[in-house]
């Protein structure tokens, strides 16, 4: 399909391509570009287990784990007994101490708020606990 100039040369077709769409649609994609790329370089610290070459060998009797259930009032429970939340940070130091250290299972309500769990397990990073566990809700 050809265009015409529309001067009164008669009917001569044009010859150049309209570029202004292309070039704000270029723009546009740009702007994106430029506003998501920092966003996809945030990074975020995970201590990722390390391969062992020469893995001692597993404890034949474990310690028992310690089970701290958080009902959806937000209420801590540590193996089944109530426990103040001030409590919480320095029994987690004790148990840390422990050798071996035991296994901290998490178990919680699905209608607990999401930031009663990330202060828990801040705690539990504060104390260094190494090995947490996420159990299903069973009341």
């Amino acid at each position: 399909m050809a265009f015409s100039t529309g001067g009164s040369g008669g009917g001569a077709p044009m010859a150049d391509m309209n570029v202004t769409p292309l070039v704000d649609v270029m723009l546009v994609l740009l702007i994106i570009f430029m506003v998501t790329a920092p966003m996809m370089s945030y990074q975020i610290q995970i201590d990722l287990p390390q391969p062992v070459i020469d893995p001692p060998p597993p404890d034949e009797n474990p310690p028992e784990p310690n089970k701290l259930r958080i009902d959806s009032a937000g209420q801590l429970f540590w193996n089944d007994m109530p426990m103040p939340r001030k409590a919480l940070g320095p029994t987690l130091m004790i148990e840390s101490a422990r050798k071996p250290q035991p296994t901290l299972e998490i178990d919680t309500s699905p209608d607990v708020q999401y930031q009663v769990l990330t202060e828990v397990l801040a705690e539990a990073k504060n104390a260094e606990i190494k090995k947490i566990g996420f159990a299903e809700y069973s009341r």
